[in-house]
């Protein structure tokens, strides 16, 4: 059974900083596509960063550029997001989701309905 299992949520003030944590046991994805995608109440999920695992690069979307860091331990098989500066306009449920299919060009910027793979999402609250 394949599942990702986020960590890492919790409440902070306006310019504190976050790490999540997204955990991936039952398959081996240090050769896959990751995602980290966020949900506000009433607003549809959107992106925030993604990353390919075998060269580890990011991609991240306008709203978290330069503030938000997508990271992936091979020996862990865990991917990292560092949140820093954070806004109350970032409080939102976080979700990771992985893929196997996703080339690394592919990767960059693609979008939630690409991931078969998603974790059980961690609340993170900015106030």
């Amino acid at each position: 059974q394949v599942q990702l299992v986020e960590s890492g949520g919790g409440s902070v003030q306006a310019g504190g900083s976050l790490r999540l944590s997204c955990a991936a046991s039952g398959y081996t994805y240090n050769r896959n596509c990751m995602a980290w995608f966020r949900q506000a109440p009433g607003k549809e999920r959107v992106g925030v960063g993604t990353i390919y695992a075998p060269d580890g690069n990011a991609y991240y979307w306008d709203s978290v550029k330069g503030r938000f860091s997508i990271s992936y331990d091979v020996a862990e098989k865990t991917m990292y997001l560092q949140m820093n500066s954070l806004k109350p306009e970032d409080t939102a449920v976080y979700y990771c989701a992985a893929d196997r299919s996703l080339s690394a060009n592919g990767c960059d910027g693609a979008r939630s309905y690409y991931f078969g793979s998603w974790g059980q999402g961690t609340q993170v609250t900015v106030s």
